[in-house]
């Protein structure tokens, strides 16, 4: 017998017609995690963090972290801010052969089943299966039938049950079986790379996929496991890239949502909704996206924070022999300069196009950089230097004027700390609109 997964319960009243859902934090970033957490733990909710295969993997991806190290990565930051480590769920996101593409079939997907057991074993408990890609020896003219897609993804889910079967041999708790999200039609991790028509998913494709991984999972002798299959992947007509956001077209989508009433106990999973407006963010929820994945936005939203409290820094100590400025936009800038390769496939035009996607494109491949042992100095020695004394409020009236309100009329102190998370808190809360039933407009 398993414990109830929490996103069981979202899955079923949202099904029941209530406008309910989760957000999914998809980062690895720790000020945004922890902003995460302190709004969780300030509501008595649970919290949602994602790490994605190309992130956190067996090799230790683009953060240097395998998937136990994020565990115990998120968990310190859970105990540093007093959240519970029981409400707190994490996801992987699309494990699979996404980092092994140009692998042939049979290596790409060995290495997907390690992934997939690494994950499992470290404690992760939202499995989100994503085969949808190409591997090397995939004709690349074709469009990967949704019975190859099935039959790697039941391969995938195999080698999770198996392995919480052997967590559950080996502990004397009960523990919480992974739930599964699935599905042929996944936009790509990060936002779109080119300007692109969207097409919402057809109601005769997404019935496929049900009928086809159903039926492949069950010839898998996987039954139980697609019992906790709680979502699929659609594309619902959202999606962004450098500079663009396709807003969400309820009417669009209208025909794919009705769809959804044939199958009680599934949602739809939005991927790339960052940047939604918060009613178009809650019509998704109402429509039967109940689980709203937000990476991009999140880090953009730190990102805008940290240049509003550098040019802070700059009119208080630039002038001042005592004190060195950090010069964080223009550490930034130089370590994406001399180490392209995160963002020059998604940012194109001439060189003051490129230079101004760099800072400031919604794709946000900053957040690549962030954690590179220059641009984290730099960004402590920021933090450092603005909490010597007390910010003027002139000066935080004039470049961050969210944090003025709500310092102005007591709702938040003054810290550089606060400054910095607040504006991150401030798109948790759109999203924190969108999926509880009852807030008002």
């Amino acid at each position: 017998m398993h414990v109830k997964h929490p996103l069981k319960y979202i899955v079923e009243e949202n099904r029941k017609g209530i406008p309910f859902g989760m957000y999914s934090a998809c980062t690895a970033n720790e000020i945004v995690i922890e902003a995460v957490l302190e709004k969780a733990k300030e509501d008595d909710d649970y919290a949602l963090i994602e790490a994605t295969a190309n992130q956190v993997n067996q090799y230790g991806g683009y953060t240097g972290m395998k998937p136990a190290d994020f565990v115990e990565f998120c968990y310190k930051i859970a105990d540093r801010v007093g959240f519970p480590r029981y409400r707190l769920i994490l996801g992987g996101d699309h494990l699979g052969p996404l980092t092994w593409v140009n692998k042939p079939e049979k290596e790409a997907m060995e290495e997907s089943k390690i992934l997939i057991r690494d994950y499992v074993k470290a404690g992760f408990t939202k499995i989100h299966l994503d085969t949808s890609m190409r591997v090397a020896d995939d004709d690349p003219k074709s469009q990967l039938k949704t019975t190859v897609i099935a039959e790697r993804s039941a391969e995938l889910c195999a080698v999770a049950e198996e392995t919480f079967a052997e967590l559950k041999k080996n502990t004397d708790s009960l523990l919480m079986a992974p739930v599964y999200v699935i599905g042929s039609e996944v936009p790509i991790p990060g936002g779109a790379q080119e300007k692109e028509e969207m097409h919402v998913t057809s109601v005769d494709d997404f019935r496929d996929t049900i009928s086809t991984f159903k039926k492949i999972y069950e010839k898998h002798k996987l039954s139980d496991a697609w019992n906790r299959v709680i979502a699929i992947v659609v594309q619902p007509g959202v999606e962004f890239g450098d500079a663009d956001v396709h807003r969400y077209d309820r009417d669009a989508a209208a025909e794919l949502s009705s769809a959804l009433d044939d199958y009680p106990g599934i949602v739809f999973e939005g991927h790339s909704t960052d940047y939604q407006p918060p009613k178009l963010l809650k019509q998704m929820v109402e429509d039967g996206i109940a689980i709203l994945k937000v990476g991009p936005a999140l880090t953009f939203a730190l990102r805008e924070a940290l240049f509003s409290l550098s040019h802070i820094e700059k009119e208080l100590y630039a002038d001042d022999p005592e004190v060195k400025c950090s010069n964080f936009i223009e550490t930034l800038e130089d370590k994406m300069v001399e180490n392209p390769k995160n963002w020059n496939k998604h940012y194109h035009g001439n060189e003051k196009e490129l230079k101004l996607s760099r800072k400031y494109s919604l794709s946000d491949r900053c957040r690549y950089y962030l954690p590179i042992e220059h641009v984290d100095q730099s960004i402590s020695r920021l933090l450092s230097n603005l909490s010597r004394k007390e910010i003027p409020l002139t000066l935080i009236s004039q470049y961050m004027p969210l944090e003025y309100n709500k310092i102005r009329d007591g709702i938040m102190e003054n810290t550089v700390k606060n400054l910095l998370k607040n504006r991150v808190r401030s798109c948790i809360e759109t999203y924190l609109f969108a999926v509880r039933p009852n807030v008002p407009v």
